[in-house]
């Protein structure tokens, strides 16, 4: 049977994707990663300060490796073609015939958080001009849902995504600054929909609740791995407050049937950055080639995000 996996240094990880420029704000991350069976494909984010040119999230992109080290984009989409302030976690995966794409962006008619899908024959065809609405603040009674995870388990479809639960009755004045997450006014659980098509949702409600102390504003489940032997491992963002907003540290937790987790990080961040806010978030986890493959954004010296791979040897303990 499989061993624990056990905590690492993210700064032993290899450089993917590197920020645009050595400043904070500047970010690339986000990371969505999948094998098909004959190549990676990775999704990601980039990022730029507040008051910046095209600020915010300003570009999202689909990549390709045949080593999962070195990657080549073959599609991408600026903000401005979707009319939004600002893109974040996207998520790929195979589906009969081609991939479906599952877009996460502020959308622009109410500055709330919302999540698409696309279909294609092949990544470098995904057009957002046919993106079809998945979730939405209205469709899952939040304020805002966003960064997809889409695991297939048999049949079915499971989404898990962060959305924005209202502490109290939701002010619109929370809205102006179109990222309902940085403003306090909400908490930001981990719900789930589940589909027979990968199309149309059925809204599920909450499966990762924030905690009490760490991970008390943020608990936002990025990957789910299934582990031989049954059941499933994910890795989640945690925060205490909107002040940690983009800067949260990674947990970790588990399932046997993905409607409960247990937190195995219920007292702390299972991995940090030593650099800055200590920041390692959005990981993505693959078991592949005998290792535990793990995509991470992480906060380095000089403030920036960059997004790095730290391959992990796959343990097996007797029995």
């Amino acid at each position: 049977m499989f061993a624990p996996l056990s905590a690492f240094d993210p700064v032993a990880g290899s450089v993917v994707v590197e920020p645009e420029k050595d400043e904070p704000g500047y970010w690339s991350g986000a990371a969505g990663v999948l094998h098909d069976g004959e190549r990676f494909w990775l999704t990601y984010r980039r990022r730029r300060p507040r008051g910046a040119e095209a600020e915010r999230g300003w570009q999202c992109a689909v990549a390709v490796s045949d080593d999962g080290l070195r990657f080549t984009d073959v599609w991408s989409v600026h903000k401005d073609e979707l009319g939004t302030p600002s893109m974040e976690r996207f998520c790929l995966m195979p589906v009969s015939g081609g991939y479906r794409l599952y877009l996460s962006y502020v959308d622009p008619a109410d500055n709330r958080w919302r999540i698409d899908a696309l279909t294609a024959e092949h990544p470098s065809r995904f057009d957002v001009t046919r993106a079809r609405p998945v979730l939405t603040a209205a469709s899952t009674g939040a304020e805002g849902v966003k960064d997809p995870f889409v695991l297939r388990a048999g049949p079915v479809t499971y989404l898990f995504a962060s959305y924005a639960a209202p502490m109290d009755r939701p002010d619109p004045g929370a809205h102006a600054t179109a990222d309902i997450y940085n403003v306090g006014a909400t908490v930001h659980p981990t719900g789930l929909a589940t589909s027979l098509d990968g199309e149309s949702f059925t809204w599920r409600g909450s499966v990762l609740p924030v905690g009490t102390g760490w991970d008390r504003y943020q608990a936002r489940l990025n990957s789910v791995v299934p582990v031989p032997g049954g059941g499933y491992v994910g890795f989640y963002d945690g925060s205490a407050s909107h002040t940690e907003n983009y800067e949260e540290r990674c947990g970790v937790a588990v399932s046997a049937d993905l409607f409960s987790w247990r937190r195995l990080s219920e007292y702390g961040p299972w991995v940090t950055s030593p650099y800055g806010t200590g920041s390692v978030r959005y990981l993505d986890a693959l078991l592949h080639d005998g290792h535990w493959w793990l995509y991470y954004e992480m906060t380095r010296a000089d403030g920036a995000h960059e997004l790095r791979v730290h391959r992990v040897p796959v343990t097996r303990t007797g029995g």
